[in-house]
């Protein structure tokens, strides 16, 4: 695994440690429904931009 991996893996864990701790101490339904929200987007990207395997773009004729 390459190192900027290793840095966003832990960059989303500390993001979903520090929601966890939000959520702890302020109960509230709509905050805990916008920070899941959030940190579903945030994983959404890091595995859209880490873990999924791209094509080489088309060639341009010519």
């Amino acid at each position: 695994m390459s190192r900027s991996r290793l840095f966003a893996i832990c960059a989303f864990v500390a993001l979903a440690v520090f929601c966890g701790i939000l959520v702890r101490f302020v109960p509230r339904a709509d905050l805990t429904i916008v920070l899941l929200i959030g940190l579903g987007l945030a994983a959404y990207d890091i595995w859209d931009q880490l873990f999924r395997k791209r094509r080489p773009p088309p060639s341009r004729p010519g």
